[in-house]
Parts: C-alpha cells; sequence; structure tokens
C-alpha cells in the first residue's frame, strides 16, 4: 500500500477558540457558512437561540450533501422542524460541537466531498 501526501485545496479551517474561527489566515468572529470554495459571514446572528427554518433553507445553495452544524461549544439539537428544507433536500445533517464540526469540515473537503459547515462561534 502506498500512501501519498495530498494538499487540501479551497478553503480549510485552521484554528478555532472560544468565539472565533480561522479560514486560511483570516479569523471570523462571527458564525459563518463555509463551503470549499465560499466563505458566508453573518449566518445566525443571534446564535443558537434564534435559528430560522430560513437559515437552513440558505444551506442549501451550495448543494451540498451533508451539513454540518457546529452549535458553539456544547452540542445542541435544533427541532425538526427548523431542518425541515434539508430533509427534504436529502441532505445529510451532522449536528455537533464548532470545533468538532471544524475537524469533520477539513477532513469531508480534503476528501473532495460537497459539504458545508455552519458554524456558530
Amino acid at each position: 500500500m502506498k500512501f501519498h501526501l495530498s494538499a487540501a485545496t479551497g478553503n480549510i479551517v485552521t484554528g478555532h477558540g472560544p468565539g472565533w474561527v480561522r479560514v486560511g489566515a483570516i479569523e471570523y468572529r462571527e458564525s459563518l457558512v463555509l463551503t470549499p470554495e465560499a466563505i458566508g459571514p453573518g449566518w445566525a446572528p443571534g446564535g443558537f437561540e434564534t435559528l430560522a427554518e430560513a437559515d437552513f433553507a440558505r444551506l442549501l445553495e451550495g448543494r451540498p450533501d451533508v451539513v454540518l452544524l457546529g452549535t458553539g461549544e456544547v452540542i445542541r439539537f435544533p427541532h425538526p422542524r427548523l431542518t425541515r428544507a434539508l430533509a427534504a433536500g436529502r441532505v445529510g445533517l451532522e449536528v455537533m460541537d464548532t470545533a468538532a464540526a471544524c475537524r469533520t469540515f477539513n477532513i469531508l473537503a480534503a476528501e473532495g466531498r460537497r459539504v458545508t459547515a455552519a458554524l456558530i462561534v
């Protein structure tokens, strides 16, 4: 078996901590939507408690196979009513804390998967 070093192309999370996420060399101190090709700051400005159906419907724009929802420092599950658009679009949803969502995003993006991360910081 041969192993080959592969470098990720596109956006990758290079750091994270309480209240911030760094993508490449740019640090974000607001929640954002991240795909391998795009960064959308300003997602869910009121945090987890104010998430609405429209916030999840917006995540379908990139036509992902899977959405990673990073809910901050602790894992919290949104009401199924909020994520109905994802289910209707046959898009998988994985809910985890933001640190885990950042790590998982990097792995899936490096594999070339169509992934969207919605990260609450």
